[in-house]
């Protein structure tokens, strides 16, 4: 019954995108001063109201990893989880794995399609995971307790504060997903006719990392776990979809990590 309920509001929440007044926010984006507008506009003949969009400047990514990981039950949080070297990664933790696809996405194309990287904690200590990492900011959440959403909504705040229009947004326990998938997602986000979601799928289904412009910001839960699969499933108009190489398979317990291990 619960189920059921979330799923209603959801809908409730996501058909009725005009309660929001549009906002303006000042900040830095790729090196000058520009200001981001975000507004939700009314439709004319009845039907949900669409996002309006700006043009987009200043694009953060954002890579989640507050959760306790309780389904874990390994030594330890499943975060700092050893991986094995391969071809073109020395052994390193979940987390590090990771955030090495961002950190390569960010470096792939000049100008860079990502000009920012956050990760947002919660239950675990990773400070000594980015210590090495140049131009990366630790940003924590506070509330993780209450569900994946409240993540999001730390995040879109950061990004915010650091006056950007667009979060592009990956969990930490996916650590297949590519780099040149979160630069796929990312450089979508930005060309001119951009939906205001554009997320990665695998084999057609979607998955992370998710590109999500300030205009879809209010749409989005406070609490739970959702996140942004909501919007994602029961707006697909707002949706544009990334065709992605790797895989979102996530470590949530000791099995996935086994079976990581062994494919």
């Amino acid at each position: 019954m619960s189920s059921c309920r979330h799923i209603e509001a959801a809908k409730r929440r996501l058909s009725t995108l005009g309660d929001s007044p549009p906002r303006s926010v000042v900040g830095t984006g790729s090196g000058s001063r520009v200001r981001f507008t975000g507004a939700v506009t009314e439709s004319s003949s009845g039907a949900a109201p669409e996002p309006a969009r700006s043009g987009a400047r200043g694009t953060v990514a954002a890579l989640l990893a507050a959760g306790e990981g309780r389904r874990f039950g390994g030594v330890g949080h499943k975060l700092l989880a050893e991986l094995p070297a391969t071809d073109d990664r020395p052994a390193e933790t979940v987390i590090a794995r990771s955030l090495a696809s961002v950190i390569a996405a960010r470096a792939a194309s000049d100008p860079a399609p990502l000009d920012a990287v956050i990760i947002v904690t919660g239950a675990a200590d990773l400070g000594d995971v980015v210590r090495h990492v140049d131009d990366v900011q630790l940003v924590h959440n506070e509330r993780w307790a209450q569900g994946q959403a409240t993540s999001v909504q730390r995040a879109i705040r950061a990004a915010d504060e650091l006056g950007a229009d667009i979060v592009v947004i990956g969990l930490a326990d996916q650590p297949d997903v590519a780099g040149d998938t979160w630069r796929a997602v990312a450089a979508a986000a930005l060309e001119p006719d951009a939906a205001p979601v554009t997320v990665a799928t695998y084999d057609g289904k979607p998955r992370n990392p998710v590109a999500l412009h300030r205009s879809v910001w209010p749409l989005l839960p406070t609490e739970g776990d959702s996140g942004a699969r909501d919007l994602v499933r029961f707006r697909p108009d707002l949706v544009r979809p990334v065709p992605s190489s790797g895989s979102p398979a996530d470590i949530d317990t000791v099995e996935d990590l086994s079976r990581w291990l062994n494919s």
